[in-house]
Parts: C-alpha cells; structure tokens; sequence
C-alpha cells in the first residue's frame, strides 16, 4: 500500500482544490481498505475516503489525518449480473457493460468518479439511477468491524441520498453488485424527455444502447460535464446542487415569487416527487434568480455551458469558490424564497 506525507489531495479532484492531507494511503485490494480503514480507528485519526474525486470539496487547508484513495480494480460479469470494485472508474464500466450488449446503466455514461460512489449519492441522470439496478453492496462496516453485504432495501435509496450518505462515518463501500438487462443490445425505455428528442423517439422506447450511450456522453459535453483536462467547465463537481423538493405549501408560495418576480404567465419546472411534494430545478432557479452561464469576475465562475455547474477556471482557491457557492444560494433564496443544497461532500469547509 502506497504511503506520501503532506500530500496534495487537489490533484485527486475533479476541482482541483484543497490542500494536502497529513498522510495519504493508496488501497488496491479490499484487504488494504480495511486495514487502513482499521488502524485509523483504532488510533483515533481522522480518516477521509476518496474514491474519484468528483463530488468533494476540500479546504484550502487540507486534511489533517489520514486520506485513504481506493485504487481497488475488479470488474466482473456473470450473464447480467455485474460486480464492481469500488475503485473501478464508473464511465469505463458503463461502456463495457454497453459493450456486452446489456441494458440498465447506459444513460449513466460519462458520469465521472469511481464506482464505489455511486451508491452513497444513488448516482441518476437521463433518466436512471443506480437504485434501480443496484442488488447489494458490499461494505465495511466501522461499528462492528466487520465486512458487510447490505441488499438494496437495507441501502435506504432515495433522491440523491442512501443511507451510505445518511451514516457517512459508519460503511466504507467495497463492492457494487448490479442486476442488469438482456434486451438484444437495445437500452432500457428512454425515460427522461431529452434524450429521448435528441434521439428522434418517443419517451419511454428503446433504441440500441451504444447510441443512447453516445447521446448521453454528447449531451454531458455539451454541459461541461464530462472530464477534459483542457476544458475549465469541466474542472467541476458536476452539478453543484440538488434539486429542490418542496411540500405542497412551499411550492405555492414559491409559485406566487414567481410570479410576482417573473409574471403571471411564467411556468417553473415541476415534477411530482412523492407524498405531495414537487421537484423543481435547480438550474432554473440560478438562472432566473440572475446567475447565467459565465457568471463571475475571478476564478471560480458558473460554467460557461450550464448554470448548475460552479467551476475553477484554473487558479481558484476553495474558499472563492464556496463564496461563489454562497452568493448563488443567497440570491436564489431571495429571489424565490428556496434555499439550494450542496451536493459535493465538504471536507473542512462548509457553506
């Protein structure tokens, strides 16, 4: 197992932020996660998991404790069964799983990070989340001590969130196992409206999933969202916020700012999100609140291609970043009375 001393953490995030951690191990098997994971609570350091770096925020000062980078590598498939090692880089797994013909994950393409994250931010975009392919994870738990398999209905599943994310100091993930479909190379039915139109289809029918694959990755790209050492809009966490999700009395005073602010013509996205709450969006929300695309004057901005995306254009500090961070969730919240979520994890910092 690979051990630095003040080493840089900024290299091992999408954002290229943050400072360097007192020590930094590096795990390429299960057995060198647990031990790490192991002799950190034993000695009573702090420990911080980094898997692919994409939805982490790291202050300016560091990490002062143990960073342990999960470089574990395992990529196994059984007829549709799929097991994935937690370092495994999930965009490499989706093509291979479009490669062997099987339909379930291939809107996921392009989405940056290892795939022992996706179950802790039940991962979605275009339509699907991991939620809905996701059997078991296997983890370690740091209570008991001891390896773990939870099944999908222990994982506590909903938007954005598991209970991976809701026990952040407890699972450390190991394994994925997924259950895909054999559907004779097509993908699963489009479910989300804009693949469905670049496609030239119907919502909701099913087209070669190497296509929908290469529509999804050209529609991320257009965003930013997808990695380009060259490309600053991508030097991101992807989006930076959820989406709000409002009870029936905070969605109607929402309506009347908009409009009031907007008029009375003016429609905000809405979608049902269960027991009488509605999903609004997030990108809306900064845009019409007056934070376009390229807003800013330093080297944190929106990104240039897709407002929910906050970027380092390549000299940005952590904390001009966050205070971009602030400034959106101030006037969002003033502008319509919602107040954004982060979704990247914050380490040493918070907004």
């Amino acid at each position: 197992m690979q051990e630095l001393h003040d080493a840089p953490l900024a290299p091992l995030t999408t954002f290229r932020l943050g400072g360097p951690a007192t020590r930094l191990l590096t795990a390429t098997t299960d057995a060198e996660v647990v031990a790490a994971v192991a002799e950190a609570d034993a000695s009573g350091t702090p420990l911080l998991v980094i898997g692919g770096g994409s939805n982490l925020v790291i202050g300016d000062k560091g990490f002062d404790g143990t960073a342990l980078r999960i470089a574990t590598k395992g990529f196994t498939l059984s007829g549709t069964s799929l097991e994935l090692a937690a370092g495994e880089v999930w965009t490499d797994a989706v093509a291979r799983t479009v490669e062997a013909g099987l339909a379930g994950i291939e809107c996921l393409a392009g989405i940056p990070g290892s795939a022992g994250a996706t179950p802790i931010q039940n991962v979605g975009a275009y339509g699907q989340e991991v939620s809905s392919t996701i059997t078991e994870v296997v983890a370690y738990d740091r209570h008991t001590r001891e390896t773990v398999t939870l099944p999908n209905a222990e994982c506590s599943f909903s938007y954005r969130h598991s209970r991976f994310k809701a026990e952040p100091d407890r699972f450390v993930v190991l394994r994925v196992r997924f259950a895909l479909e054999e559907a004779g190379g097509l993908s699963a039915p489009l479910a989300y409206p804009e693949t469905a139109r670049a496609m030239g289809v119907e919502q909701g029918e099913r087209v070669a999933a190497s296509a929908a694959r290469e529509t999804v990755l050209k529609l991320r790209a257009g965003k930013g969202m997808v990695l380009d050492p060259d490309d600053h809009d991508t030097w991101s966490a992807g989006s930076f916020f959820t989406n709000p999700i409002l009870d029936e009395a905070a969605f109607q005073d929402f309506l009347a700012r908009v409009h009031e602010r907007l008029g009375p013509d003016v429609t905000p996205p809405a979608f049902p999100a269960g027991d009488g709450r509605t999903k609004t969006s997030a990108a809306w929300l900064i845009d019409r609140a007056g934070f376009t695309k390229g807003y800013g004057s330093g080297p944190a901005r929106i990104s240039t291609k897709h407002t929910l995306a906050l970027t380092n254009r390549g000299e940005a500090t952590t904390e001009e970043l966050l205070a971009l961070a602030r400034e959106v969730v101030a006037g969002v919240h003033a502008a319509f009375g919602v107040t954004l979520v982060n979704e990247p994890v914050t380490v040493g910092v918070a907004l």
